[in-house]
């Protein structure tokens, strides 16, 4: 078989373009860092995630952490003109972490959506998703469940040299090659199938609800289209760029690998900006951490104009009682 020797020694391609990943990654680092802090001592110290069932919530904030942790790290190979570490512990510790965060974070987002659904198309019955998000001991399981998927990538290099298509060396290389492939692509492709299902049930459900029990929908509403838009930016386009780079490899297409696998390392690199979109997720889930976010680190000018829209779309909840209507706020713990 033939091979592309640049591809083969994981040196870069193009030294300019992976410039600008490193410069990318760097500014994803910079604002990512501060942004997940913030949101991590909110959860911890104002809103106290295990008394509001947002259990799920704090799994996606800890699965970012582990991401911003690998991107000064991958900025620096970059620079050095290198797709991935020369080092082997370095490398396959990497590709362990990231993918580790990918697959968490499609599997707590993926709940959380499956959560809204059955809330709101199958309101009324047993909603099994919500028992298991008040249970702690379930995302420690989720966590080991995704280690067997995980761990297949240390087994050879995924990103370069060992690739699928790539060395051929054995039936048991081809077999592990096969089955990573095979987990990069199902993590994405059924997930965003069950994705849409859920956005197209909700958005039906709405239509055919009355003005007075559209508030809730919307919320519902909001939080898949939230997660929807997470998949179409971080997710989908790298997936794609990568079932192109294997059929471009597969055809011994030398000069458009280099190109296809320049694509994909920029996808992958947008990719990482799952860090900074999710706490956009975080503030459709709840409110109550909208509200104690806003309170706690927007200026005063600024935390008025959200409050007051937040009351122009109905973020808080009214309900009629014998004495007439009262407003209810989401708790928020007070410093």
């Amino acid at each position: 078989m033939n091979t592309n020797s640049t591809v083969d020694n994981c040196s870069t391609p193009s030294e300019f373009a992976y410039e600008i990943f490193s410069g990318v990654m760097i500014v994803q680092f910079v604002l990512g860092l501060p942004l997940n802090l913030s949101v991590l001592y909110i959860f911890v110290f104002r809103f106290k995630f295990w008394k509001n069932k947002s259990i799920f919530l704090f799994n996606i904030v800890v699965a970012d952490f582990l991401l911003v942790a690998c991107l000064p790290v991958k900025a620096y190979h970059y620079q050095q003109q290198q797709r991935r570490s020369p080092d082997t512990v370095v490398c396959k510790t990497m590709l362990f972490m990231l993918f580790l965060n990918r697959g968490a974070s499609i599997a707590f987002l993926i709940t959380l959506s499956l959560d809204r659904y059955f809330n709101v198309v199958h309101l009324g019955r047993r909603n099994f998703v919500k028992i298991l998000k008040k249970s702690p001991q379930i995302s420690i399981i989720i966590w080991l469940l995704l280690l067997p998927l995980t761990i297949p990538t240390m087994l050879r290099t995924f990103e370069c040299c060992n690739s699928h298509g790539r060395q051929i060396e054995g039936p048991e290389h081809d077999v592990t090659d096969t089955f990573r492939e095979i987990v990069f692509f199902s993590q994405i492709v059924i997930p965003f199938i069950v994705l849409v299902y859920c956005t197209v049930c909700i958005v039906n459900r709405l239509r055919k609800k009355t003005v007075g029990e559209k508030t809730k929908l919307r919320r519902a509403m909001c939080v898949v289209t939230s997660v929807v838009i997470v998949f179409s930016i971080c997710f989908l386009p790298c997936t794609i760029a990568r079932a192109v780079l294997l059929a471009v490899r597969l055809k011994e297409m030398a000069e458009a690998e280099n190109v296809a696998v320049q694509i994909y390392d920029g996808l992958m690199v947008l990719s990482y900006m799952d860090c900074l979109l999710d706490p956009l997720v975080y503030c459709f889930c709840n409110s109550g951490f909208k509200d104690a976010y806003t309170t706690t680190f927007c200026p005063a000018f600024l935390r008025k104009r959200l409050l007051k829209y937040d009351r122009g779309i109905g973020t808080t909840m009214t309900t009629t009682t014998t004495s007439g209507t009262r407003t209810i706020s989401l708790p928020i713990t007070e410093k």
